[in-house]
């Protein structure tokens, strides 16, 4: 057998010790303990039966009530604190816990069990409040991150690595980790220290850079074509033609406008997809958002000869959410209504209570009676730049990007985007939104 060989089962040794002990600072292994030397000391006659009893049922007493408390999950350590956030931390004082309680970003550090040791306040949201004592496996639920912790407890290297949570809202977490105390060649003392840091805004500001390059690079090519053709023309034959000045800078205007809108859009989208993960907190009367919308589309209903109708029942409840993102919503669906089903001549916008999954919503539904969308588009048509007919979309003003914005703002507000259509008959959105909590009573 080579030293090496020996100098590894002297490790294991160590560790198969520590964890055996561990093991035995249990509540109930304390009691069961206290319980045999008592009788044996009793037996022997070392110590008054009458007295090893009353001395057993003190001790008994003690630790039930600990075990009430804290748990048998937290180890009884001699001199040493077993707070649920940071006992476990050898020579860790209370200020040196409450400066880590304070950092912005979660800190998780693990014993060399890998169960948790100590998490700070930041962590909560990563791990939860009942943390301590837990193994990481059970409260980090990442295979990357768990395969780096058990890689840094082993040969104690530290590494970073990046890391996705897809639910509810995908998030982008960068993970530091490294061993705090122990040898080189002993990982039977390490701890094992835990940094993490949310990269979700700089990961979606990355992707937006390149989706506006790509997308709006492609939408903007048209427009900017048709001016420059037009420009020389008019600098050109067309200089003196005064009728045909008027055509060429009316078709100019639009083409202008159509590069507002595309711009005016993509910004918007670029807001919205920033704050996807941050959860709207206010109560929104969504009928007075209808109504507002509404009253502000009714002119170029008019100018289309299209009716539009509002259902809502009384005393409907508020919903949670930003008040200016859901008008997008209303009014993104409703202009779409009103482009390309205005040839049904009416629009009817309902709300109701609905339930969905045990939950109760608030359901918002735009309806036309106009030429209605294929079933193979459907599950496209919130796709960026997606369009249906490419051609009647752009005569009539349209970006591609209305129902990408409604589908990014129904998932910031954890609501349900469910679309409808049969040719010929029409086309239905609906959006379900969840409900604000009723506010508690002075």
């Amino acid at each position: 057998m080579t030293a090496a060989d020996g100098g590894s089962k002297s490790v294991r040794g160590r560790v198969w010790l520590r964890d055996f002990l561990s093991r035995w600072t249990g509540t109930r292994s304390f009691v069961i303990s206290a319980a045999v030397i008592f009788f044996l000391l009793a037996v022997t006659g070392l110590l008054h039966p009458v007295a090893a009893f009353a001395a057993f049922m003190v001790l008994a007493g003690i630790s039930a009530t600990r075990l009430m408390v804290v748990g048998e999950t937290t180890p009884i350590r001699l001199g040493g604190g077993t707070g649920e956030k940071g006992g476990g931390i050898p020579g860790a004082g209370g200020s040196a816990l409450a400066l880590l309680q304070k950092l912005p970003d979660p800190l998780i550090v693990l014993d060399p069990s890998g169960r948790v040791a100590f998490a700070n306040e930041a962590a909560e949201v990563q791990v939860g409040k009942a943390a301590a004592g837990r193994h990481v496996a059970t409260v980090l639920r990442s295979a990357p991150l768990i395969a780096a912790i058990e890689s840094v407890s082993l040969d104690g290297v530290v590494r970073s690595i990046e890391y996705a949570v897809p639910v509810p809202v995908q998030r982008n977490y960068s993970a530091y980790v490294a061993p705090v105390g122990g040898g080189e060649d002993d990982g039977a003392g390490r701890l094992v220290l835990v940094l993490l840091r949310d990269v979700t805004e700089a990961r979606r500001v990355e992707a937006m850079r390149a989706d506006f390059v790509a997308f709006a690079s492609h939408e903007l090519k048209t427009p900017l074509a048709s001016l420059s053709g037009f420009i020389d023309t008019l600098r050109g034959h067309a200089k003196d033609d005064p009728e045909a000045r008027e055509k060429f800078l009316a078709i100019m205007a639009d083409q202008a406008g159509r590069m507002r809108r595309l711009i005016e859009d993509l910004l918007s989208l670029s807001r919205i997809e920033l704050r996807e993960h941050v959860r709207p907190s206010d109560a929104v009367d969504i009928s007075g958002v209808v109504n507002d919308v509404s009253d502000g589309l009714r002119p170029m209903a008019e100018q289309h000869g299209v009716e539009i109708g509002i259902a809502a029942p009384a005393g409907l409840p508020k919903v949670l959410g930003d008040r200016e993102e859901l008008a997008q919503v209303v009014q993104n669906l409703a202009d779409n209504a009103l482009r390309y089903g205005r040839s049904g001549k009416r629009i009817d916008i309902s709300l109701d209570r609905a339930e969905k999954g045990g939950r109760p919503y608030v359901r918002l539904t735009v309806r036309d009676y106009g030429p209605g969308i294929p079933k193979e588009h459907l599950p496209r048509l919130t796709e960026r730049f997606y369009r249906v007919d490419a051609a009647t979309s752009r005569a009539r003003g349209g970006t591609g990007l209305g129902l990408a914005i409604v589908k990014h703002i129904v998932n910031r507000h954890q609501g349900v985007l469910q679309i409808e259509s049969e040719l010929e008959k029409g086309s239905s959105f609906s959006v379900l939104l969840p409900l604000a909590p009723e506010p508690r009573p002075q």
